[in-house]
């Protein structure tokens, strides 16, 4: 593709992503890194864990999303007694047509699997296949998905009772982890008048500013933005410095229990391409990789028991590894 047509179709995606910004800020006051995350995640055609307490817009900010993307919505609510055929669907019995299939809710293109910790590991897996696989089989039949589909997880930081923790390599499957925190206290007194509480969804009028076939081609497009070799360099170099501390000089290296999986390395380099766009840029420098790292590794990268007593976070390691790994 020619430069020119290049940064004119960035241009063109810039716009789509500043309207989409705009339909969601008519009913989600504040969170612009969560929904930035977001965006990044859809762009990069990944899924998307969030941690944050309840009442803060998570459901509000996704299902904003999927109406102003003009794609479907489903949400789930993750509990103890959810079945596996609760969230892909069954095969039915009438008289009228016989065997068929009842779709479950995963047939959505924006999906909610709200706190996804709450339901067993075989209920989990379900959701998990769908997300890794982009299908699902209901009785002796598979169907695909349809494109494009994107999960939102939601854990409660707060809540630990009832719950099943997620297993590392089911984690794994999410391109990013984010944390949704309170909002500022501006934003709290605009979400006085601005609430779902004293108003309905449709209320805010949120319009489809682009269309489900437009959100495939921007994923499409992000595989072509450009990447050097030696960002490529960069990226295995912070993977390599999870695995290998002592190599990097880290002072926190003695709290990592592993270091991420090749999922991470991937993440990076399809995240770091979908910010340097979100950026308006043809290229990918060190700086998106920087820009992403923390949403990709966050997860991924496992403490000690020595860390865990000590209260060390992920994020403390991840930072350090940006600062000791030399940048191209």
């Amino acid at each position: 593709m020619e430069a020119t047509k290049i940064q004119k179709e960035i241009a063109e995606i810039k716009k789509e992503i500043a309207k989409l910004k705009n339909e969601i800020a008519k009913i989600v006051v504040g969170q612009e890194k969560v929904i930035d995350g977001l965006l990044r995640g859809l762009l990069s055609n990944g899924h998307v864990l969030i941690e944050g307490v309840p009442g803060i817009a998570k459901t509000l900010i996704v299902r904003a999303l999927a109406m102003a993307s003009g794609c479907e919505f489903s949400r789930i609510q993750f509990t103890v007694d959810l079945l596996p055929t609760d969230i892909i669907g069954i095969t039915g019995y009438s008289e009228k047509h016989g065997l068929h299939v009842i779709k479950g809710p995963i047939f959505a293109n924006f999906v909610m699997a709200d706190e996804v910790n709450r339901a067993p590991p075989k209920t989990q897996s379900a959701l998990l296949e769908a997300m890794q696989e982009k299908q699902s089989t209901i009785g002796n039949q598979t169907f695909k998905l349809s494109p494009p589909f994107f999960v939102m997880a939601t854990q409660n930081p707060i809540e630990s009772s009832g719950t099943y923790p997620l297993p590392e390599a089911q984690l794994d499957r999410f391109l990013f982890k984010l944390f949704i925190n309170y909002p500022v206290l501006d934003d709290e007194q605009l979400i006085l008048k601005q609430n779902m509480t004293l108003r309905d969804f449709t209320d805010y009028k949120i319009k489809a500013v682009i269309s489900a076939r437009k959100l495939i081609k921007m994923q499409e497009f992000v595989k072509s933005i450009h990447i050097s070799k030696d960002v490529e360099k960069y990226i295995v170099r912070l993977v390599d410095a999870t695995r290998n501390p002592v190599s990097y000089n880290l002072k926190l290296g003695k709290y990592i229990e592993y270091g991420v999986s090749p999922r991470a390395s991937i993440g990076l380099y399809i995240a770091s391409k979908a910010d340097a766009l979100l950026n308006g840029h043809a290229f990918v420098t060190p700086q998106n990789v920087k820009n992403v790292a923390h949403d990709v590794f966050r997860h991924r990268l496992l403490i000690n028991y020595e860390g865990q007593a000590d209260e060390i976070k992920t994020d403390q390691i991840i930072t350090e590894i940006l600062s000791k790994v030399k940048v191209p």
